[in-house]
């Protein structure tokens, strides 16, 4: 692990004491392999921001917190690092704890451990909980303001929300499946609402804009659900087969927690067409589906804005920046394989 920084870089990067961080270079044992792999990711994080580490200015370490598909944080992760030197004189450094699944505990136990070495802000993505509300109190006692990214807690102690306005996003995605079904033969088949997990804030907000535009303007639709999935591939795929095997009438899928490809692989196992399918977010899967013509549109919001904002609440709660913190959604963009934004991390 070669690398050009002082031990107590590294240490305040991993969140780990220096004489861990020594243990670890020096190769002496002793140390669990989790906290070598943090240690290695530490190094590897610091690599990637050693630009800002030459600016002047004041220095924000902030904590991203997230439970998301990797290929959801990996797109944050991307976002967020672009947009540092924009934020420039402020010198902001970025500490990541990622997890696909996991109980609330977990997420607990994490911003506890934030609370406790300390951190300017956090930006966390976390399920909905009584026990994740608490821990959000207690970072805000410890004053570490806390920003939610994509998914609120509007009951905990944040002090803003990142992200778009989901249940404009969930009526939006209403209108383009119906019109799209409607303008085709065979105008009534079924829609599968796929989500993640419903604890999310995010996706509870995105369904019921769905749920309720469809009952409103076009009330002979027939829907069916998948939940708890996580988002990952080799759930959706099991959930997606499950739900085309109970109903024949399945055409269109309104996709709200990802895991898109294997969605479309079980309508492929199953020999069975999609004819619309509206998804969420511009990872680099989306991407390749809708250039493929396999997703008709994915609603879109800028994560780079979004990365750009929730650093900007933070400097704002610790008095750097004037002015009031407020909560302003993303506005939302519909895209299609023409008008597909360039990657720009």
């Amino acid at each position: 692990m070669a690398h050009p920084y002082p031990i107590r870089e590294i240490a305040r990067q991993a969140g780990v004491s220096e004489a861990t961080v020594d243990r670890v270079l020096n190769h002496r044992g002793g140390v669990r392999p989790s906290t070598v792999n943090d240690i290695r990711q530490a190094i590897a994080d610091l690599d990637r921001q050693r630009s800002q580490l030459r600016l002047n200015g004041r220095v924000f370490m902030i904590d991203i917190v997230m439970q998301t598909p990797d290929r959801f944080s990996s797109a944050v992760k991307a976002a967020l690092e672009v947009e540092l030197p924009s934020l420039r004189p402020a010198v902001v450094r970025s500490r990541f704890d990622f997890r696909e699944k996991g109980h609330p505990h977990e997420i607990v136990r994490v911003l506890d451990t934030i609370a406790r070495r300390g951190s300017r802000g956090v930006i966390l993505k976390a399920p909905e909980a009584p026990e994740v509300n608490a821990a959000v109190l207690r970072l805000s006692e410890a004053g570490i303001p806390v920003v939610t990214l994509v998914s609120d807690l509007p009951f905990s102690k944040r002090v803003a929300y990142v992200g778009m306005d989901n249940r404009s996003a969930g009526a939006t995605a209403a209108y383009l499946v119906n019109r799209w079904l409607g303008e085709s033969p065979g105008g009534d088949g079924r829609i599968l609402v796929a989500l993640s997990r419903s604890v999310f804030r995010g996706e509870e907000e995105r369904e019921i804009g769905f749920r309720a535009a469809i009952r409103e303007r076009w009330p002979h639709r027939q829907l069916a659900e998948i939940t708890d999935s996580d988002g990952l591939d080799t759930s959706v795929y099991q959930l997606a087969l499950g739900a085309l095997d109970r109903h024949a009438d399945i055409e269109a899928v309104y996709s709200i927690g990802g895991g898109n490809r294997a969605i479309l692989d079980a309508f492929d196992a199953r020999r069975r067409p999609c004819r619309v399918f509206i998804a969420h977010d511009l990872d680099r899967d989306n991407r390749e589906l809708l250039e493929a013509g396999r997703l008709s549109a994915v609603l879109y919001h800028d994560l780079r804005r979004d990365m750009h904002r929730a650093c900007q609440v933070i400097m704002q709660a610790h008095g750097a920046l004037e002015g009031p913190i407020v909560t302003s959604p993303a506005p939302i963009q519909v895209i299609t394989p023409f008008n597909v934004p360039e990657l720009t991390a």
